[in-house]
């Protein structure tokens, strides 16, 4: 894992990066133990957790579209300097005994829509830090740098709350953002890509988002892997203070010292991902890590001793890490540059989206019932998750295929300007009669791929006069969008177009229209 270190930008970024999340989880910590005196209610202690989450399920999709389509280290600096100035007014309000419920509900939640702009700029950064070839590693150090900060933070959040104060953690979370400005200050990128096209707006960067998630099997499997998995695992950290201060009948240093577990068991799990990766593969991975969580809660739900608790909590964190980075790689990989942050904002609002619901979820089953009954009932849900999971095996492709291939030709324009609407795009093939099954075959993977370029109405029809003639159209929003396609076009499809072409009656070659709407009076 020393190859992304050797990058210099990486390493200050991750160093300054780990700092910040140093203090964060210290703050984690706080807000969770303060609202543990603030209300003993299951529910509203929940309610931290779910408020933190909340907001990137809400905004990460906006979020990744503006961070497509701007500077990101700018977007970056200026968000970290906001939420600087929001730790340390936080700190002086719980200095000066001024915090309640709502407010600390409401600071929680200017922090996790903070978190929903940051994480997809700050994920899309990582490929122009490292070769692709030390992707991987880098998306593990990432997923270690921030369990490395789970387990430093929350420890020393529990001492200083015991040796100086409830205050102390907050004011600590403001300082460690001068870190991470310090470094974007320092860092300079190297500069984009230009398309040499007009840049896309905000709906339709969104919707180009959204129609790539779609049709992509890798991304779409990626995701229903991570619903299932977080879904059930925020059992554990919804109920986690809880179980620190009702069942354990443990103090603030009780509740560090389960989450420093946490953080020492992910940071072991870490460094053991490689070798792990190589003999389980992906999808065995979070096969693997979701088995781990669901003993974890099981053997929380039935302890009433302090030392099972952290051990747990040391397995919890080796089975999170496992799943987290192996989802994270996964994500990465199954997206290309053009649509990197929108994609990884759509992980991002299903990562939170589940760990919110689950929270609320678990929280309220808490309430009714108890503590361990919520745990035991999580545990049984995973095992049914795993089981709808286990029907989406993750790509082992290292993403690579999704570079542009620009193979193909600039579309011919006669006319000056260029009307308004949509554009109708029809593509003829003459296919052998012995040819056809297998042509429609690999046609059903060409319709997915250019619905992931944009495209949409796709149908294949053939000519009743001419049945060796297939015409495949489909329409696309504008010129505009349709130009965009032809830079985004990946080597993935011209794999794909190479294998339809060999289907083809010898000595023919598609033939290519664009069609304009004519506007008739």
């Amino acid at each position: 894992m020393a190859g992304p270190f050797s990058h210099r930008a990486f390493t200050v970024l991750w160093c300054a990066t780990v700092a910040s999340n140093i203090g964060t989880w210290m703050h984690d910590v706080g807000a969770g133990w303060l609202m543990t005196e603030l209300s003993p209610s299951p529910l509203l202690v929940a309610s931290v957790q779910a408020a933190t989450t909340l907001p990137v399920f809400l905004f990460a999709l906006f979020a990744g579209a503006i961070a497509d389509l701007v500077d990101r280290r700018k977007l970056l600096l200026r968000i970290n300097a906001v939420l600087g100035g929001a730790a340390a007014l936080f700190a002086l309000l719980v200095h000066l005994e001024q915090v309640t419920p709502p407010i600390l509900l409401g600071f929680t939640l200017i922090f996790g829509t903070g978190a929903a702009f940051i994480a997809p700029a700050w994920q899309a950064i990582v490929p122009s830090l490292v070769p692709r070839s030390e992707l991987s590693s880098a998306v593990a150090l990432n997923s270690m740098g921030i369990n490395v900060s789970r387990a430093i933070g929350p420890a020393f959040a529990g001492f200083l709350i015991v040796a100086a104060g409830i205050a102390y953690p907050f004011a600590v979370n403001a300082l460690s953002y001068i870190g991470i400005i310090a470094a974007l200050t320092w860092w300079k990128p190297p500069a984009p890509k230009e398309e040499g096209l007009e840049r896309e707006r905000m709906g339709g960067a969104i919707r180009a988002g959204l129609h790539y998630a779609a049709y992509s099997q890798a991304f779409r499997a990626t995701l229903l892997r991570a619903i299932c998995f977080f879904l059930f695992a925020s059992c554990f950290w919804a109920m986690l203070p809880l179980v620190a201060r009702t069942v354990l009948a443990g103090g603030p240093s009780l509740y560090g010292i389960l989450m420093a577990a946490v953080g020492a068991g992910a940071v072991a799990g870490a460094f053991l991902i490689p070798r792990l990766k190589q003999w389980l593969g992906n999808s065995g991975m979070v096969t693997a890590g979701t088995l781990g969580m669901i003993a974890t809660l099981g053997a929380t739900a039935f302890s009433t001793l302090q030392e099972l608790a952290v051990v747990a909590s040391l397995v919890a964190g080796f089975a999170w890490i496992m799943v987290l980075s192996t989802l994270n790689v996964s994500a990465q990989t199954a997206l290309p540059d053009w649509v990197r942050a929108r994609g990884l904002s759509i992980y991002l609002t299903v990562f939170f989206g589940s760990m919110t619901a689950g929270s609320l979820i678990w929280g309220q089953v808490a309430s009714l019932t108890s503590i361990p009954v919520a745990l035991m009932i999580a545990g049984a849900t995973g095992l049914v998750l795993l089981l709808i999971a286990l029907r989406a095996p993750l790509s082992t492709s290292d993403g690579s295929a999704l570079a542009p291939s620009m193979h193909w030709p600039e579309p011919i324009l006669a006319t000056e300007t260029v009307p308004d609407g949509p554009v109708v795009i029809q593509v003829e093939y003459e296919v052998a009669a012995e040819h056809q099954a297998a042509f429609r075959d690999l046609m059903r993977d060409l319709a997915k791929s250019r619905r992931r370029g944009g495209g949409y109405r796709w149908e294949l029809t053939f000519d009743t006069a001419e049945p060796t003639r297939f015409v495949e159209s489909w329409h696309e929003p504008s010129w505009l969008d349709h130009q965009r396609h032809h830079q985004r076009v990946s080597v993935e499809d011209q794999q794909l177009q190479e294998r339809i072409a060999g289907q083809l009656v010898a000595g023919t070659r598609p033939r290519v229209r664009h069609l304009l709407r004519h506007e008739v009076s």
